[in-house]
């Protein structure tokens, strides 16, 4: 029979890809209303450069080569030049890429909602990124309740902001200096925490010990703790944010550190990006934090796999 044939089965994917229609639809209109919410805010929606000279050299990142370049894992890099250079409020929403990343919640490509905010800090952040939210909610007629995974999550403000020692404290089997001190931080918050957060408000844990945060500013009378949040949502991460880092110096020193990390692991030791390093001095205080775009569809379409709000899969290609 020629594969042209009115009998011939049809594709496997002329069953999966329309019944992902609808959350398509509402990806579609969730981007728009973010754009809506930042241009109202008198934000800048800039685009920067997919491939880049030298990633941000995070230890358990990995960046994808093609040619002598590397596809951007986050466009804050380029983001932060723009900041340094005197734009005050700047998002983007972009794709990015990230080796080896595949699973229910992980897909090596992407989309990130990224936005930088001058004169505030990682607090004032919070409140931006309620009032953003929100605002996706309202615009959408979903209001101030949404249902996720059989579970009601509820939208309005405050939201609960717990720090990481009291999350340890309050949800894990170890404190969180004994985490660390024993290599079992990442461990036990995957397991024991972020499951317990997010339910039935959105929670930010906030103030992540120094060592894990790369970019992040410490804490004035905390140096042992970083000015670092993330969201979660019905026990999904959905965000990550910080106070920037504005001193060269130390920024400089921690790329090295984890450079020399990267290469004990046996892991692709990237070029020093040199002229973020040089623009940092000039950067004035601000904050920034990126989103991810395809967890906001599958909370507000009531999915749990990545899977089912995106156009295609890497399998699928």
């Amino acid at each position: 029979m020629s594969p042209g044939s009115k009998n011939s089965s049809p594709p496997e994917e002329h069953g999966r890809l329309p019944a992902r229609k609808s959350n398509l639809w509402l990806r579609a209109r969730i981007i728009q209303s973010i754009r809506r919410f930042f241009i109202e805010q008198g934000y800048l929606e800039i685009e920067t450069p997919h491939l880049i000279p030298a990633p941000a050299p995070e230890v358990h990142i990995d960046a994808i080569k093609v040619e002598d370049r590397f596809l951007h894992t986050s466009p804050e890099l380029c983001m932060k030049r723009l900041l340094s250079a005197g734009y005050p409020k700047i998002f983007q929403i972009c794709r990015c890429f990230r080796h080896g990343e595949r699973g229910e919640l992980h897909l090596p490509e992407f989309s990130l909602l990224e936005w930088y905010h001058t004169g505030i800090d990682y607090m004032g952040l919070m409140d931006e990124c309620e009032k953003m939210i929100l605002f996706v909610a309202h615009d959408q007629g979903f209001g101030n309740k949404i249902e996720y995974s059989e579970r009601e999550i509820d939208l309005r403000t405050p939201w609960d902001r717990i720090s990481v020692k009291e999350a340890f404290r309050r949800f894990a089997s170890i404190d969180m200096e004994n985490a660390l001190e024993s290599g079992r931080f990442d461990e036990v918050m995957v397991k024991e925490i972020e499951p317990r957060v997010g339910i039935p408000k959105p929670t930010f844990l906030y103030d992540y010990p120094a060592t894990l945060a790369a970019l992040a500013r410490l804490k004035e009378n905390e140096p042992g703790l970083a000015e670092r949040f993330e969201l979660y949502m019905g026990g999904l991460e959905m965000a990550n944010a910080f106070s920037e880092l504005t001193d060269a110096r130390e920024q400089k020193a921690r790329f090295d550190r984890d450079l020399k990390q990267r290469q004990q692991l046996g892991k692709t030791v990237y070029p020093v990006p040199e002229k973020f390093l040089k623009s940092l001095p000039h950067m004035p205080p601000c904050a920034g934090i990126a989103l991810g775009v395809d967890r906001l569809v599958m909370l507000f379409a009531n999915k749990s796999r990545i899977d089912d709000v995106v156009s295609f899969t890497p399998e699928e290609l």
